[in-house]
């Protein structure tokens, strides 16, 4: 197998190979205590790998419950992100990554399906940081995942976390106007009654209070803000809040069956969803030279607060 990485550190990539996913227990575990540092100061240069995973069948098909996809041997986009997640978190918890994992926003995720895997495949896996960058609100990097089958890649995902904070200018400064996919998250969203936007209502959304722990429970993601609301409020948050990675799923879900075998999805993520609610998808298809593009905007179904905004192509 093999795979470039983009880093633009002068190290070479240092390969953790692992046997067996890692527990997120212990993950998180990690994670709080050192959240006090020490922490890098360039993209981390380790890799990750976990080779050799088979698809568990009553996990995917509790994955598909929990997000609203149909019961189909093809994996959902977003499946596979369950499966690197440990080892994103395996990357954010070295003393080499530049920012502690608690209170590291998830802004932006882009997703390329390169062809559908079935759930009789078995993947490779690899994950790496890129690109370390300042942003107006503090830093960002993005977190690659690699899926592949034998050699072949099969599935990427871009995950780009945003650490709030004085910016600084040592990560490499961007030309003015340079921006990247996820800052589009930290413009001021503009809320707008749901029946005044283009386009119209895809699906209408409920979202449990209990939607955190079920996701929870199928992705690993523990995250306290998710969870309860006492423990949200723990955190700053006036309640529990979705998880993001969900809102993408459930999203995706909504277009299931009018997707093709190879596409990307891009969505930045814009406000939390207080647990329970209800959100409204609008969609809408543009075509231009041949190639067609969905719009995708979520929303508070009442308030019309954004929630996600993303593109399919």
């Amino acid at each position: 197998m093999t795979a470039s990485v983009k880093n633009e550190t002068s190290l070479p990539p240092k390969i953790r190979a692992l046997s067996a996913p890692p527990k997120m227990g212990p993950l998180f575990l990690r994670a709080a205590l050192g959240a006090r540092g020490p922490h890098g100061k360039t993209t981390p240069s380790t890799v990750f790998t976990l080779n050799d995973q088979k698809i568990d069948a009553a996990h995917l098909a509790a994955y598909q419950s929990v997000c609203g996809f149909g019961g189909r041997d093809e994996l959902p986009v977003t499946y596979l992100h369950v499966l690197a997640f440990p080892l994103q978190m395996s990357l954010m918890v070295e003393p080499e990554f530049p920012f502690p994992a608690p209170g590291t926003v998830h802004v932006n995720n882009t997703i390329s399906q390169l062809r559908p895997v079935t759930l009789d495949e078995v993947v490779n896996l690899r994950v790496h940081a890129e690109n370390l960058r300042p942003h107006d609100s503090g830093r960002q990097i993005d977190l690659v995942s690699q899926a592949f089958v034998g050699d072949e890649l099969v599935w990427t995902d871009r995950s780009t976390y945003l650490r709030r904070g004085k910016p600084s200018g040592s990560a490499g400064e961007k030309s003015a106007g340079e921006k990247s996919a996820g800052e589009k998250s930290e413009a001021k969203p503009k809320v707008r009654p749901v029946e005044q936007l283009p386009g119209g209502v895809a699906a209408l959304i409920k979202v449990p209070g209990d939607i955190g722990r079920k996701y929870a429970g199928v992705s690993g993601d523990s995250n306290p803000i998710h969870l309860h609301n006492l423990t949200a409020k723990a955190f700053g948050f006036k309640g529990a809040i979705a998880h993001g990675m969900w809102l993408k799923a459930r999203t995706i879900a909504s277009l299931e069956g009018r997707l093709p075998d190879s596409f990307t999805v891009d969505v930045a993520f814009k406000t939390p969803v207080f647990l329970p609610s209800r959100v409204a998808l609008r969609s809408e298809q543009h075509r231009s030279a041949g190639a067609s593009r969905t719009s995708l905007d979520v929303r508070n179904a009442k308030s019309g607060k954004p929630h996600l905004s993303g593109t399919v192509y």
